[in-house]
């Protein structure tokens, strides 16, 4: 596997009424699409993940996992506004000669899915035998299926909504306040904000986590100690590790996309949205998801015509979806036995 680029040449109107003098989209791909064009899994990932998919995802994605390349097409690419190859932030404004910085417009879900769509054009894939994601990497998936419902066969939904709740945008807009709070912030650099995007992160974690997991997983068995408990200092590796790897102008960028999503903005409102979707829909919840709570997915189950709801129990609550790979493989392999649509597919030749 090698990352890929894929490049739009062309002016790319955005929701917010601005618009790209075009953009770059980086994406992986693992084994070949078959004659019949029907082994296509489109994975669509999360606030900062990459396009190598059988990296973070190495449960799933893999020879002998769900995902087998060997079987399947499989398709991965890094979103708009994400700093692992495609357009950001830090990126080069045709219009401009310099990086865009502060000035990068305001990228919706619908934004995302519709440059996904060109680079599914420009791959000549004509149908998804399985699309799925995970929280923003749902949205996405979610969104997709209600653009086109004859697209995607079977559309799997884990830790999602279809709405961002006021609860999410405001955990959101905290994390987006400190990096605003470090001074670095205002200044045109690679670097600015790296203080508030540690403190950031280290916020977002206690969404993505619970009290139980850090009960059980960060509790001191020193019951004498007064200072540097285990939890501190989780926290700050957690928000270090994150700065060595993304920036603070993707992940305000995506921050702001995933506050933007709302499947029924300009459909009639959620319910009308959500009964367009004609894929065989799986929705995956997670017990102790504190950020995308398991109503958010009943009520995607209860409106989308003939979804299957399954729960998933995990002590990472919403972080179960990257981790809990045993239990959404049983749960897939249940919900469609035709998973591996040929034992030997003929290949097309690249």
């Amino acid at each position: 596997m090698e990352n890929q680029l894929f490049t739009y040449p062309h002016s790319y109107p955005l929701e917010c009424g601005q618009h790209l003098a075009g953009f770059h989209l980086t994406y992986s791909t693992y084994g070949k699409i078959n004659f019949q064009g029907d082994n296509v899994i489109w994975i669509c990932h999360a606030l900062t993940a990459n396009a190598n998919a059988a990296e973070w995802w190495e449960g799933l994605v893999g020879q002998g996992k769900l995902f087998d390349p060997e079987v399947h097409f499989v398709v991965c690419a890094n979103i708009l506004g994400s700093c692992y190859g495609s357009t950001h932030g830090l990126s080069i404004n045709p219009e401009t000669g310099e990086p865009y910085y502060h000035d990068f417009p305001l990228i919706t879900i619908r934004d995302m899915v519709g440059a996904l769509d060109l680079l599914r054009k420009d791959l000549r894939i004509d149908r998804i035998h399985t699309c799925i994601g995970g929280s923003l990497g749902g949205q996405q998936a979610l969104e997709w299926a209600i653009m086109q419902p004859g697209l995607i066969e079977n559309l799997v939904l884990m830790a999602t909504n279809a709405r961002h709740s006021a609860w999410g945008i405001a955990f959101n807009e905290a994390q987006r306040m400190a990096i605003q709070a470090d001074p670095t912030w205002q200044e045109k650099r690679p670097d600015a904000g790296s203080a508030g995007l540690k403190a950031a992160r280290s916020m977002a974690l206690l969404s993505y986590r619970n009290y139980d997991t850090y009960v059980t997983m960060q509790t001191d068995q020193d019951e004498e100690k007064t200072d540097r408990y285990r939890a501190s200092g989780y926290q700050q590796y957690q928000g270090e590790k994150l700065v060595k790897r993304f920036n603070a102008f993707a992940y305000w960028t995506l921050s702001k996309t995933m506050d933007s999503h709302h499947v029924g903005r300009g459909r009639g409102g959620i319910i009308q949205a959500l009964q367009q979707i004609r894929s065989r829909t799986l929705v995956l919840g997670i017990g102790t998801d504190i950020l995308f709570p398991i109503e958010e997915q009943r009520l995607l189950a209860k409106h989308i015509p003939g979804a299957t709801y399954e729960e998933i129990n995990s002590l990472y609550g919403h972080d179960g979806f990257l981790i809990e790979y045993e239990q959404i493989t049983q749960i897939l392999k249940k919900w469609y036995p035709s998973i591996q649509p040929e034992a030997n597919p003929v290949l097309l030749p690249k």
